[in-house]
């Protein structure tokens, strides 16, 4: 069976629903994992968004969660998992808002897709402070086992346009 991530709340490619974005509850969804690779040890998660800021002329890879430590046999994230309900051991990096929750959807023009990657780790990660996605990134090289991932997309609702004319 292979490495896979998924989530109860919204199918991969679709639509993340509301409560996990800015325009809402702004909690990290509930993510479910399963059949990782033999020798792992810990997970990575790290979920950033590759079309920011627009999708049409994406400039940066918006960094929304980083979290490291995961222990080897954790196979969900509760929903609010990023409010410090992490398993034990689990520890946080950096996101691009600059603090070390998780930061939802929140594009600011067009339909953005959000990747939620799982990294399977051969070891724990030493303490690494509070780290951004590189640092996480350069501390995971060479340990990586397997990695899943889940993409979910999202759009800012309008509530300040017209009402669509009659057709």
């Amino acid at each position: 069976m292979p490495f896979t991530l998924s989530s109860p709340a919204f199918a991969a490619g679709r639509d993340i629903p509301v409560d996990y974005t800015c325009e809402a509850g702004d909690v990290s969804p509930p993510l479910d994992w399963s059949d990782p690779p033999p020798g792992t040890e810990s997970f990575a998660l790290i979920v950033d968004d590759p079309d920011a800021p627009d999708p049409a002329a994406p400039k940066r890879t918006w960094v929304h969660w980083v979290v490291y430590n995961l222990p080897a046999g954790t196979a969900r994230l509760a929903e609010a998992a990023d409010r410090d309900d992490l398993p034990d051991g689990a520890r946080t990096g950096t996101n691009d808002w600059g603090n070390v929750r998780y930061g939802g959807p929140a594009p600011p023009v067009g339909r953005h897709r959000y990747f939620f990657k799982l990294f399977a780790l051969d070891r724990e990660l030493p303490d690494l402070g509070r780290p951004t996605k590189a640092d996480l990134l350069r501390a995971m090289d060479g340990h990586v086992l397997g990695t899943a991932e889940l993409v979910g997309r999202y759009q800012k609702s309008r509530t300040d346009d017209p009402e669509p004319a009659a057709v």
